[in-house]
């Protein structure tokens, strides 16, 4: 009898991410999976406790707006993320795995670009704002409907706002290269590319520790998404 994977994921991260993916459309799905993710490594790892938090984060921003406007809402938001959660990038251990690990960011406040844009993106669609995922090249981030304008935002940032001149030349500034002309860097990322990605980052960095197993358990994970 032939084996079957993983071979080397931990098995609760590989089956809990195979639950996950049939549901990567949603939001809720999309977080599932990068909970997933970060169970390969991490011990006792609770999802509940994860969507307890963000919830918790929701209700707050909703107990405060007084009018149902995008603005109010995102100025709200932004409130509770950045100044009272305190939610920002992790400038002092950048390259560290617990940036990647949504649980982890729950926990420090701390995390990558990605994982930053994905606690936003799941309290401010419980509030009603409509949010995508933004793959630029560098420097994830995420854009909200406001009035049919698309706003870009970096939660590594706390939160700033963007013009997208601001935003390519941040990102020229993170990769260190101009765009080439006519290149769209500011493209919506699925929930597909988003979870791979996340996957991707990983893969980098047990690379360059040495971690082979480890970064053959992420490629594990990655061969269950649906081809794009």
């Amino acid at each position: 009898m032939l084996a079957t994977p993983p071979f080397y994921c931990r098995a609760a991260a590989y089956r809990a991410f195979e639950r996950a993916v049939p549901l990567l459309d949603t939001t809720d799905g999309l977080v599932s999976a990068a909970i997933a993710v970060s169970m390969h490594e991490l011990d006792d790892v609770n999802p509940g406790l994860v969507f307890d938090v963000i919830e918790s984060l929701a209700d707050e921003v909703r107990a405060r707006v007084q009018s149902a406007s995008p603005q109010a809402l995102v100025a709200h938001l932004h409130e509770i993320l950045f100044e009272e959660f305190d939610l920002a990038g992790n400038t002092e251990d950048y390259y560290s795995t617990a940036n990647s690990y949504v649980p982890e960011v729950i926990l420090t406040k701390r995390g990558l670009p990605i994982t930053l844009s994905l606690v936003y993106k799941a309290v401010a669609e419980r509030v009603g704002l409509r949010v995508t995922g933004v793959n630029a090249p560098g420097n994830f981030m995420v854009a909200v409907q406001v009035n049919g304008s698309r706003m870009l935002v970096d939660p590594f940032c706390r939160g700033r706002t963007l013009s997208p001149h601001e935003a390519e030349a941040r990102i020229e500034e993170t990769v260190g290269q101009k765009i080439p002309p006519g290149e769209n860097v500011l493209s919506e990322a699925s929930n597909r590319q988003w979870i791979a990605r996340i996957l991707r980052n990983l893969q980098t960095i047990f690379f360059h520790m040495g971690r082979h197993r480890d970064l053959a358990a992420m490629r594990e994970l990655q061969d269950l998404l649906p081809s794009p």
